[in-house]
């Protein structure tokens, strides 16, 4: 591990002095068995066995025995310490992987997070387990040692001490070399996956010599790095063998020495006891742990946290989600660490000119590829602040698609859209978007509703929130703000109202509601769209879920491709012939043939192939398409769209 990642281990695991703490004392229990195990063995063979007392023999067995039942409880016990200390490791480097990747498009966040983060947890994991280990049980069987007869010291310790050094030194060229094999191999891959998609056309241009002799070098390079890397594998083995048989060898051929000098046979044998059964396989869990994995969580985390990055003071928070500095080891005490960005505090961020609209598209374009129909076709519109816009259409129409180009999260092929008067880019802190999947964190319900604020939440203010959106009966459930939530107790509907609820308190002027009421019925997602609409300065976007949110809206986007359609209610329904076809024929005087229960209060008369449940038409259904009474679950037909 190089300097900065070694400086910032120590700053992490100094911030969490009482795990540590608990980590060793429950390991103080392993050492103690260790202890047990030669010098229990010595006496029974000394002061029973070899005397013929075999009842003090067998005494000094059941010692030896107790022993392992405590060290085994104390083992129990080290896992929960060592998850203490590696879940908040995972916490910061999900918080990274993600900021970056929202932050910068970053392709590989994903590889990071599903495949990197975990490499790293594992592995620190791990090299807890092997690094306390072998300190403890050394120390265990080094006392035993100088317990049983100093001069058995003469003989283990320096071997032992040999191999570790020699180990320690091959740790920064093996990282190294493993850090050099792993991009050879990724070089490798990388080339592959360009050229083998296209081997027909390799094989119609003749090109396959050329081919061959680019993808031979990639792997030439790949052979060196894992011969040069297998080098140094073999000095594990050096390791290994010095640290850990040559003491057994030098046991057995100084074994009439030690006797002449007082050494005992029971103690000769408690210390090959305590070379074969305690240092050799903790020697060998070192090695193997700390060679192989040591070296691979040094390269995870280098990527992870490039080590160029601002490592901040130390026992100070790295700063926010947002804007993620330093390394993964830095604590994160200011807040949860969670998968999403913290937006700006308003003070951070240039107002708007008053005159420029909350929300403006120009001839904005998108696809999944550039062979790829576009999903967002040449949309242009203006929402002035504190209108109220209800985004509808099918599944794979493109509304979720446009909510991720207005909230930043995909960047148009063609177009502009300006948040505030200011390109998307630059207004993060202007908006905040609401997925259908509401994530929610363990802790209390107030760091939950808080965590889209820099500066603190007051306590009515928060509970005026709980009761605008509809969170109320959720507060008093809990106990108030401070109550603590289980996100997996949790329904789906409740888990959204605390993301709304969390969205309305946040500075950000624009919300971005993409299906999020989803899981709500219709009362309480007209409550939540309301309160919402009503907020002083904010501007609302809906990507309705029902068709009574396009009702309510200000304005409608009816997303179609080439044949989307803007405006009020009444002159979409004109330009849009999708719309009336969700929408249906709205003729009080008539009977319903189905019984709508419409949040407005207006009957609604379904049309031919109306969609409709029996309490609800689904503004982004497939015509025909009819969906379970009271479930409100995307899938199938009904699901978001890509």
């Amino acid at each position: 591990m190089d300097g900065p990642l070694r400086h910032r281990a120590v700053r992490f695991l100094r911030a969490r002095p009482r795990v540590l703490l608990r980590l060793a004392g429950w390991s103080v229990l392993e050492a103690g068995q260790t202890f047990l195990l030669g010098y229990a063995l010595a006496r029974a063979l000394d002061g029973g066995f070899l005397s013929g007392r075999a009842a003090v023999g067998l005494g000094w067995l059941a010692v030896a025995g107790a022993g392992v039942l405590v060290g085994a409880y104390g083992t129990g016990r080290v896992y929960r310490a060592v998850a203490a200390l590696v879940e908040p490791l995972r916490d910061r480097l999900v918080t990274r992987v993600v900021g970056r990747g929202v932050r910068e498009g970053d392709g590989g966040a994903l590889s990071g997070l599903t495949q990197q983060v975990e490499i790293a947890r594992d592995t620190f994991a791990g090299l807890v387990m092997v690094a306390r280990s072998f300190l403890f049980t050394s120390a265990g069987a080094l006392a035993g040692l100088f317990a049983l007869a100093p001069p058995l010291l003469l003989v283990v310790l320096p071997p032992l001490a040999a191999g570790v050094g020699l180990f320690a030194a091959t740790l920064r060229p093996l990282a190294r070399r493993q850090e050099e094999f792993l991009a050879a191999d990724e070089a490798l891959a990388e080339r592959l996956g360009v050229v083998c998609p296209g081997l027909r056309d390799v094989s119609a241009a003749g090109a396959e010599d050329r081919i061959a002799a680019h993808l031979a070098e990639a792997a030439g390079a790949e052979l060196r790095a894992a011969r040069s890397l297998a080098r140094w594998g073999v000095i594990r083995v050096v390791c290994l063998a010095l640290g850990g048989h040559v003491p057994v060898v030098l046991l057995l051929a100084g074994a009439p020495w030690l006797l002449a000098h007082g050494t005992t046979p029971g103690a000769l044998v408690g210390a090959l006891a305590y070379v074969t059964q305690s240092l050799l396989p903790a020697l060998s869990g070192l090695i193997h742990g700390l060679g192989t994995s040591g070296s691979r969580l040094t390269v995870v985390l280098r990527r992870l946290a490039p080590p160029g990055e601002p490592a901040g003071s130390p026992g100070e928070p790295a700063g926010s989600p947002a804007e993620p500095t330093g390394s993964p080891f830095e604590p994160a005490d200011r807040a949860p660490a969670l998968p999403f960005p913290r937006p700006a505090a308003p003070a951070d961020v240039t107002p708007p000119r008053p005159a420029a609209p909350a929300l403006s598209l120009t001839s904005v374009t998108f696809a999944y590829g550039p062979a790829s129909a576009p999903v967002v076709d040449d949309v242009s519109l203006e929402l002035p602040a504190g209108g109220h816009l209800a985004v509808v259409g099918p599944s794979g129409s493109g509304k979720s698609t446009l909510a991720g180009l207005v909230a930043g999260l995909l960047d148009p092929g063609r177009g502009e859209v300006r948040v505030g008067g200011r390109p998307v880019a630059e207004a993060a802190g202007w908006r905040v978007l609401v997925p259908q999947e509401a994530y929610v964190f363990g802790g209390t319900l107030a760091e939950n509703l808080a965590y889209l604020r820099a500066d603190p939440v007051p306590g009515d203010e928060m509970v005026a929130a709980a009761e605008a959106v509809g969170l109320a009966p959720l507060l008093e459930g809990v106990g108030g703000p401070q109550g603590v939530v289980d996100p997996a107790a949790l329904s789906a509907g409740e888990r959204q109202l605390i993301a709304l609820t969390r969205a309305y308190l946040s500075h950000a002027p624009l919300a971005l509601l993409d299906e999020a009421t989803c899981h709500l019925d219709p009362e309480a997602e007209e409550r939540a769209e309301r309160a919402f609409a009503g907020r002083p300065g904010g501007t609302l976007v809906v990507v309705a879920h029902r068709i009574s949110s396009a009702r309510r809206a200000e304005r409608v986007l009816v997303m179609d491709g080439p044949r989307s359609a803007y405006g009020t209610h009444a002159q979409v329904l004109r330009r849009s012939a999708l719309y009336r076809e969700l929408v249906g024929r709205w003729e009080p005087s008539s009977q319903p043939a189905l019984p709508l229960r419409d949040a407005d209060g207006v009957d609604a008369v379904a049309g031919p192939g109306l969609a409709g449940d029996g309490r609800h038409v689904v503004a982004h259904g497939p015509v025909g398409q009819v969906q379970a009474a009271r479930d409100l679950r995307d899938g199938g037909a009904l699901g978001r769209e890509g």
